[in-house]
């Protein structure tokens, strides 16, 4: 008696991680900071320009908020996902006295830090294939977020022969019937480009012209210098007002990285239905680290103005050794705290590197300083260093650079 036999043929293995989230790119900036770390715990005398974080505590009054709330056991519960209706309150006011914007309480919505305001925003605004306009270089979360939102970045490049700023024209080529949205980030990181405020009205006009959103980083509003204005886009074509979002935080200015405190701030239905996707992501940020913002917002900027002082001083710093590398050229920034340098004379031909990223390992495993390259943000050719780290390491990673690439 015979027996039939399969056929059938092994169901294939099935990957562990999901495509898209294992298309993501890691933060670049994150992964140099990392390292240095590591390297620091292993004894070496690493120096890191990595991570956008100030190296000043929070000010006192902030974390005393903290304490006190700490202590309070009301907050010691859940509370509403979109945010503490007082936390709201104070960046509804706090909007209107910095960017010249006025919105409502219920127009936001508190997140944990900046990241999940962007992912919030692209994921309630995006549809699968949506065009972002996205000017480059840019911050390395930006592209990412756009994609898992299921959005496609398109990348318009600006260099230091034009500042780092894109231009109206340049915008307009890149347009497409599936362009929905326009990125927006004045003071820049990385480059710390600042748009003039003719320069961020056009950008405006030409946006509400195209029926386009767009969406404005504003979380370095009080990081510019040599008198260069903040001009909120938000502020300065008041027509684009329900096709407009602010992503912002108290990570840079109050120098709270840590606290995990952001927000987005825009129409109506945009917040409402972004509350209802932070509300089955995350729930309510933590309330201590909330009751610390609301202090932070609603309190004094004489801390923020200490700070900029002091990031003033080593913008100084930074550019002059900097541009005294051989190959390296770095434009002034106006804003933020980074120094965007262009190596692109550094590399190629005759040099003993190809790409940013290479220059970037190299100065890393030789001279012990972290540095995040330009393919972080767009082009290879540019890397980007923080000065955001004490002066006497930022003194000794620089000369340590210098010596380094003068041989």
């Amino acid at each position: 008696m015979s027996s039939s036999l399969s056929t059938s043929q092994p169901t294939p293995p099935r990957s562990r991680v999901s495509e898209r989230i294992g298309s993501i790119a890691e933060s670049a900036t994150l992964a140099v900071d990392a390292k240095a770390k590591a390297l620091k715990a292993a004894g070496r005398p690493v120096i890191g320009f990595g991570a956008g974080e100030p190296d000043f505590p929070t000010p006192g009054y902030i974390v005393e908020a903290a304490v006190n709330a700490a202590q309070d056991p009301k907050n010691h519960r859940y509370s509403p996902a979109g945010g503490l209706p007082e936390l709201k309150q104070a960046i509804a006011e706090k909007t209107l006295r910095d960017s010249g914007f006025e919105i409502e309480p219920q127009q936001v919505l508190v997140t944990n830090g900046g990241k999940q305001a962007v992912y919030n925003t692209f994921a309630t605004l995006l549809d699968p294939g949506d065009e972002v306009i996205v000017p480059t270089p840019f911050w390395t979360t930006y592209p990412e977020s756009i994609r898992l939102a299921g959005g496609v970045p398109v990348e318009v490049f600006a260099g230091p022969e034009t500042g780092y700023k894109v231009t109206v024209d340049q915008l307009e080529a890149a347009v497409t019937e599936r362009t929905k949205v326009l990125l927006f980030n004045s003071p820049s990181n990385p480059t710390g480009a600042v748009y003039d405020p003719e320069e961020t009205a056009a950008i405006g006009q030409w946006a509400v012209s195209r029926g386009l959103w767009v969406v404005t980083d504003e979380i370095y509003e009080h990081l510019t210098y040599d008198n260069v204005p903040f001009t909120s886009i938000a502020a300065a074509v008041p027509e684009m007002s329900e096709q407009v979002i602010i992503l912002n935080g108290v990570a840079k200015t109050y120098a709270m990285t840590g606290w995990r405190v952001g927000w987005m701030a825009g129409p109506v239905d945009i917040i409402k239905a972004a509350t209802n996707l932070q509300s089955h992501a995350t729930s309510n940020v933590a309330n201590v680290s909330q009751r610390a913002a609301l202090a932070a917002v609603s309190g004094p900027l004489d801390a923020v103005e200490e700070m900029k002082t002091a990031f003033n001083r080593r913008r100084k710093a930074i550019v002059e050794g900097l541009n005294a590398v051989p190959g390296f050229s770095c434009p002034t920034p106006a804003g933020a705290f980074y120094a965007y340098v262009d190596v692109r004379g550094a590399l190629g031909d005759g040099h003993q590197h190809q790409t940013s990223a290479e220059l970037a390992g190299y100065i890393l495993d030789e001279a012990e300083v972290a540095v995040v390259p330009g393919e972080a943000f767009g082009p290879s050719g540019f890397l980007r260093l923080s000065y955001a780290l004490g002066d006497d390491d930022l003194a000794e990673g620089i000369g340590r650079i210098q010596q380094l690439l003068a041989r």
